[in-house]
């Protein structure tokens, strides 16, 4: 909102785990007239009943939703690309599975080409370079600092 102005009307793309911070995000991108992309590998899908809130909230407010295994049909348009770890804390033995599904989900320059030409990056730190390369991490696109600045004063 700081960054753009405003929420209602743009497209939000994440790309990478069904987790948490995903869910937060379903729970509330139509709420704020977000329209929401995600891509996540085969298996590694949101909860769904969070899908079925978040179908539920995209239908009332007007927004759309799209549940993809494609990065790049995710990422096409999109205003803000997000993503977070893949490996969250509790899975570390599962460390070699998730690298290997998630194979070909990071974040690129390659990946922003198809999104708008305004677009945004977010990820709530810490960041692993298999998440996002440098190339985007460190881009003028990218926000991750400006959004872990905000984050201490939610805290």
């Amino acid at each position: 909102q700081e960054h753009y102005g405003g929420l209602k009307g743009l497209t939000i793309t994440w790309i990478g785990d069904g987790n948490n911070v995903l869910h937060s995000i379903m729970t509330s991108a139509a709420k704020l007239g977000m329209h929401l992309r995600i891509a996540t590998p085969k298996g590694f899908e949101p909860d769904q009943g969070i899908t079925k809130i978040t179908e539920q909230y995209s239908e009332e407010y007007g927004t759309k939703l799209l549940l993809t295994t494609d990065p790049l049909e995710a990422a096409d348009s999109a205003n803000v690309l997000v993503t977070d770890t893949w490996i969250s804390m509790g899975q570390e033995e599962e460390k070699k599975e998730r690298l290997k599904a998630f194979q070909g989900y990071q974040i690129t320059m390659q990946i922003a080409k198809s999104a708008a030409s305004n677009w945004t990056f977010l990820h709530c730190l810490p960041r692993k370079p298999e998440e996002v390369d440098d190339e985007v991490f460190y881009s003028p696109q990218s926000l991750v600092f400006q959004e872990a600045e905000n984050r201490k004063w939610t805290i």
